[in-house]
């Protein structure tokens, strides 16, 4: 159950503490720290999909543990920007981001309870990627310079992106959950995601 790609999802979750502490700790260089720990989670949460998937390694932790180091890393990282500067991260945008990621665990958690796989679609792919942008670009803000316009607006769009993307996986597989239908394609394994 230890292989790799688990392993990898438990180091993404034991980096969350230092990322929290350089974010919010003042010195010389710790938007670059936190850039340095966070870009090399990020760079972990690609690593073990991709290794899990072509080692054929997908195991029933790593379907839990991937998506939660998913979602601890990102919610950390956005409250912790809330804290640095609430103007430039409005709470409300880090809740609606983290609410959405609360309600896709859920639809999960109950597709799992009835042995279905939820697996991740596109637009799911693409909200990881945006958010990981804006995290990336809100933490080195400042040194921006005539691009900080860029950080703000990457917010916008990964509230946007998220909740397109939480509300489609409701649309696709909530009525077929409420309604009991299970098509194949649910009820076989798929990537960790």
């Amino acid at each position: 159950m230890l292989n790799v790609p688990n392993l990898l999802s438990i180091c993404r979750i034991l980096l969350v503490p230092p990322l929290v502490v350089v974010l919010l700790t003042k010195f010389p260089g710790k938007e670059f720290v936190g850039l340095g720990l966070f870009l090399l989670a990020a760079l972990m949460d690609f690593l073990d999909g991709f290794l899990a998937r072509r080692r054929n390694q997908v195991t029933r932790l790593g379907t839990l543990l991937d998506p939660a180091a998913d979602k601890i890393l990102i919610a950390a990282a956005f409250i912790s920007l809330v804290e640095l500067d609430h103007e430039l991260v409005p709470a409300w945008m880090v809740v609606v981001i983290i609410a959405r990621e609360l309600a896709v665990s859920s639809l999960r958690s109950f597709a799992a309870a009835e042995s279905l796989v939820i697996p991740a679609g596109v637009s799911g792919k693409i909200k990881t990627i945006v958010q990981i942008v804006s995290v990336a670009l809100l933490i080195i803000y400042q040194q921006l310079g005539e691009f900080r316009h860029l950080a703000p607006l990457s917010l916008w769009v990964a509230v946007l992106v998220t909740v397109y993307s939480g509300v489609e996986y409701f649309v696709r597989f909530g009525r077929l959950i409420l309604h009991g239908e299970t098509p194949e394609s649910l009820k076989r394994p798929s990537s960790r995601r």
